[in-house]
């Protein structure tokens, strides 16, 4: 049963056992951003995290690392919780070849039972804010759903683009926003102030579990994030019109800011804790200006924390990072088989192709740097053999000690294109890129001693089954041994 908001979702992560409730009352700072960096040494069956006893807050909740296992990530599927990592990618891939799926509109969302406008706007008597990590500039909505449309083509359902970004407050009715060149957003806010204007933006926090997801994915432009999110939750997502803007929301969503991205207005905005494991810096970015505010009674303030990976972005962002790019390099070369591009979100991409020819894996590795996702996300680029599963990650390592030589194997490509989080890049958002090639070498490329290789015997499928057997299943909801890959 598909979850249409978030909090019929936290009940589904109690009922699992994933949900853990923090019933002493605790300090916003540095309470629940300590309860955040620690989330991690739980590993891959690592649980949601509920605080509803807030000092200097009464009656506010909040909720962190929703998606923050792999565990938590198979529920929000609908999967069972001890689906393999490896079975949660195929299967959201199945999901993504139902796109699109029309979209189902609402009246009466919940989140109208209370708003604030105008001068009355104060986010800070609404929402109980919190710095994630100590360095940090300042308080930061960091798991919101941001959607806009193209100034040209308002009335294009599939120019509305629901992304996430980051978004510091600076103000009780002022954000910052940092919009990425290659991002939709950055399209928007480029055309509506060519023309000297303000553009509109919608900001829903508190979603159900599929839209983080999709609001993250690197999909087309012109294709809809709300189609995509029916197509993962299996049934039309519920969305309804913002009342401010009219801008299409999620009809579930616990709070929805409205306002616009004033036209070339620039504040300095940072440093932030981000998911590289790394503060980047401060910068000048696009300024909101917050018009309207509405929310549901007590709304749930979800949180994502960042740091030095794994934290929850990872697994949020993974197998959904590892699609689009499959997608996109498929269309030019069928031959490749599976993509990895979930560590570090995506920094570091892993391709198993078969290799047809000598030099057709430097093609496939070049490429994967230049997709929409490669683009600001594939620094490092793997390329392996069809025979070596890219989640497999010793047998990777494998590869690129036995078969990638360092004079012919690894392509430099220089000052291209990355994410301005990159800590190593200089200036933010361009930096070189390596691809390693570690495949097999074909003719015409002959060297090497690599025409005896050792095979899988052929009973090999057939004995690890029966061992498995007699070692006895894992416990129910407990990953298995490969779930991180």
């Amino acid at each position: 049963m598909p979850y249409d908001d978030l909090r019929h979702f936290v009940e589904k992560l109690e009922e699992s056992g994933q949900l853990l409730r923090v019933r002493d009352e605790v300090a916003l700072e540095p309470d629940l951003g300590a309860a955040g960096n620690a989330l991690g040494r739980f590993g891959e069956r690592a649980p949601a995290l509920w605080f509803d006893n807030l000092r200097g807050f009464p009656g506010a909740r909040v909720v962190m690392n929703v998606h923050g296992s792999w565990t938590n990530h198979a529920l929000a599927l609908g999967l069972p919780p001890g689906t393999a990592v490896r079975e949660q990618v195929e299967e959201f891939g199945r999901r993504w070849d139902a796109f699109p799926v029309p979209v189902e509109r609402r009246a009466d969302a919940p989140f109208l039972e209370n708003g604030v406008g105008g001068e009355d706007v104060d986010i800070f008597g609404i929402l109980p804010l919190f710095r994630l990590n100590d360095a940090d500039g300042g308080f930061y909505l960091d798991k919101a759903a941001v959607v806009s449309r193209h100034p040209d083509r308002p009335d294009d359902f599939g120019e509305q683009n629901v992304g996430t970004y980051r978004l510091q407050v600076i103000g009780k009715r002022r954000l910052t926003v940092i919009p990425v060149a290659v991002h939709d957003l950055g399209r928007h806010i480029a055309a509506a102030e060519s023309r000297g204007e303000d553009l509109p933006i919608a900001i829903a926090l508190g979603n159900e579990p599929t839209l983080p997801i999709v609001a993250g994915m690197p999909i087309a432009a012109g294709d809809s994030e709300f189609e995509m999110s029916g197509a993962l939750r299996g049934t039309p997502a519920p969305i309804t019109a913002a009342p401010a803007t009219g801008l299409d929301v999620p009809w579930g969503a616990e709070v929805v800011i409205e306002g616009v991205v004033e036209a070339r207005q620039r504040v300095h905005e940072g440093p932030f804790g981000e998911f590289t494991g790394q503060y980047s810096g401060g910068r000048r970015v696009p300024v909101v200006r917050v018009d309207r505010i509405s929310y549901r009674t007590r709304p749930i303030f979800e949180v994502l924390y960042l740091g030095t990976p794994w934290t929850e972005i990872d697994y949020l962002m993974g197998p959904s990072t590892c699609l689009p790019v499959l997608k996109e390099l498929r269309a030019s070369f069928p031959e490749v088989r599976a993509v990895n591009a979930m560590y570090t979100h995506g920094l570091l991409t892993i391709v198993s192709t078969g290799t047809p020819y000598g030099g057709f894996a430097h093609a496939v590795g070049v490429r994967t740097a230049t997709t929409r996702h490669g683009l600001g996300y594939c620094k490092v680029v793997v390329v392996v053999d069809d025979f070596v599963d890219p989640f497999d990650l010793p047998r990777v390592m494998w590869a690129i000690s036995t078969k990638a030589d360092p004079g012919r194997d690894v392509i430099r490509l220089p000052s291209m294109s990355i994410t301005p989080a990159d800590p190593g890049s200089s200036p933010q958002g361009i930096s070189d890129k390596l691809v390693i090639d570690a495949t097999t070498p074909v003719f015409p490329d002959e060297r090497g001693e690599y025409a005896t290789p050792v095979r899988d015997l052929a009973d090999a499928d057939a004995w690890f089954e029966r061992l498995t057997e007699l070692r006895g299943a894992p416990a129910a909801g407990a990953p298995d041994e490969g779930s991180r890959r």
